[in-house]
């Protein structure tokens, strides 16, 4: 649940930070970069602590499907984003005069990482269930136009920044979808299992075993 948790609001902070881009594109100043600093600070705390949480647990049993695919008890994939996010907003939010002319490759920067995470979740869930194609489809479309904002922003329209800022807002509702269907899909998994290990309690066992 805390890593459920911890998604839903590296998504938010997302959406919210690509809407002030957005709008406020042709206002780059100070203020903007330190609440976007902010807003990357607490998403990478949260991240990190609750990834900490969920690897301290001792009590999750692991359970394995006939093919040998582990079902439960899964150690949580570390928050490379959470922490990119911890780092790169107390940067932010600390110096922001600095980081003003940088802010693109900053953002493009933290747009790769993002992706490269949802890849990597993409991969975790496909352990426990069939993965459609289509799911693949943005976290890949985010990495290409990450590293064409680093590499050559100006072929990105004419407003990079633009571009940039409605990227982060589609990675933020993509994020939060993902975390709510990879959530259910937990759950499900969960209740299943405890089900049938309920059945096999209450099953009489043979006396002459």
């Amino acid at each position: 649940m805390k890593v459920f948790q911890s998604s839903v609001v590296r998504a938010l902070c997302a959406i919210i930070v690509g809407a002030l881009i957005v709008k406020y594109r042709e206002l780059t100043v100070t203020w903007i970069t330190i609440a976007i600093g902010v807003l990357f600070f607490l998403s990478g705390v949260f991240s990190c602590v609750t990834y900490f949480i969920a690897r301290g647990k001792k009590n999750d049993i692991q359970v394995f499907d006939a093919d040998g695919r582990q079902l439960t008890g899964m150690k949580p994939t570390f928050p490379i984003v959470g922490l990119g996010s911890l780092i790169l907003g107390l940067i932010l939010a600390l110096m922001p005069n600095t980081f003003v002319q940088s802010l693109m490759y900053i953002l493009a920067a933290i747009l790769i990482l993002g992706a490269i995470s949802q890849m990597a979740n993409l991969v975790a869930a496909s352990r426990m269930a069939r993965i459609g194609f289509y799911y693949w489809i943005m976290p890949a479309l985010t990495l290409l136009i990450g590293i064409v904002a680093i590499v050559s922003p100006s072929s990105i329209a004419s407003a990079p920044l633009f571009v940039i800022g409605w990227t982060m807002i589609v990675y933020g509702v993509v994020e939060l979808t993902n975390a709510i269907k990879l959530h259910q899909l937990r759950c499900s998994i969960e209740r299943s299992v405890s089900t049938d290990i309920k059945e096999d309690e209450q099953q009489p066992k043979d006396p002459n075993q």
